[in-house]
């Protein structure tokens, strides 16, 4: 544990048969007069209420080895009771959404965005914070890795271990991959990039990465430098889906197995073509939106819906 930060948090794909996540939120000090933690109810990137508290099954809360009184205030709003000391709050999420928005857990490997697990310490959010991701304890689980633009406090690169975040904000915009994947690394204009391939697949991995540093260096030199120091594609392959979401140095994407380039594929078809568009989509997402923003956006309330007449700019546009 990390004793640095005011606010921790520790993950655990505690169980992976039965898609939950187990999370150990410690508040070295907790508001004196009680402490408020919210969970969001949208993520940005994807404009519509998605009420991620539904999916946390248990909760409870303790100080100097004693229960701490709580109540839910709304769907995804609690109240804990005044305490001395660090505050620890426990609880579950259940984890069974393979998408690019929330989060899913199974034997296989292990996804999550962060408005999935991280419950927001009101009055707080602008603290760093330190987050430790465990491996499960499985046999499979010696085998599993981490790919993530979370930057690390003490983890090695791509092993589980504790990373940090200067701000909540920051905190839930770098999802985090686990398990066995595919990892492939390119250079555009000097900046790292990496892809990382989770599912069965044939993919012509040097034919994916040059065709995609094309498309990050034109996008890069369109802008005139990169807003990032390190870029990630996580590429979650599946036998049917399509998604993208959009992050500040990293993006999650689901494809069809049979949109990525293979090794006998001799002309560009119709599937790989609209992977390459969407990883364009994404990446371009680093500029607008991500840094390009509209004023209703600054700060992002993730409580409620938040209004804007821009979709069609930060959206069309990309």
């Amino acid at each position: 544990m990390d004793n640095h930060h005011n606010i921790h948090y520790h993950v655990t794909p505690s169980n992976p048969e039965a898609h939950l996540f187990e999370i150990k939120l410690t508040i070295q000090q907790p508001a004196p007069a009680g402490q408020r933690l919210t969970l969001p109810a949208w993520i940005p990137g994807s404009y519509m209420i998605r009420d991620f508290a539904k999916n946390i099954v248990t909760l409870e809360a303790h100080a100097n080895n004693e229960p701490v009184a709580f109540q839910k205030t709304d769907k995804q709003s609690w109240q804990f009771a005044s305490c001395s000391g660090p505050l620890i709050i426990s609880y579950s999420v259940y984890a069974w959404d393979l998408s690019v928005r929330t989060a899913h857990l199974d034997q296989s490997h292990g996804y999550f965005n962060g408005t999935s697990l991280f419950l927001e310490v009101e009055g707080q959010s602008e603290q760093p914070c330190s987050v430790e991701i465990s491996a499960p304890a499985r046999d499979y689980g010696s085998q599993w890795q981490v790919a993530t633009t979370l930057p690390s406090l003490k983890a090695k690169p791509y092993q589980f271990g504790l990373y940090q975040a200067a701000s909540y904000d920051e905190l839930i915009d770098h999802p985090v991959e686990m398990g066995r994947f595919t990892l492939i690394k390119f250079s555009a204009t000097g900046i790292p990039h990496e892809v990382a391939i989770t599912g069965r697949h044939d993919c012509d991995e040097k034919r994916l990465v040059e065709d995609l540093a094309r498309i990050c260096e034109s996008q890069i030199a369109m802008f005139g430098e990169a807003p990032f120091e390190r870029y990630l594609f996580q590429v979650m392959v599946v036998g049917n889906g399509y998604g993208g979401l959009e992050h500040r140095s990293s993006t999650s994407l689901l494809c069809n197995r049979d949109d990525l380039p293979h090794h006998n594929m001799k002309k560009v078809s119709n599937g790989y073509r609209q992977f390459l568009g969407l990883c364009s989509h994404e990446y371009f997402h680093s500029w607008n939106i991500k840094r390009i923003k509209p004023a209703a956006f600054i700060p992002y309330d993730l409580s409620q819906e938040s209004h804007t007449s821009l979709l069609w700019f930060f959206e069309g546009i990309t």
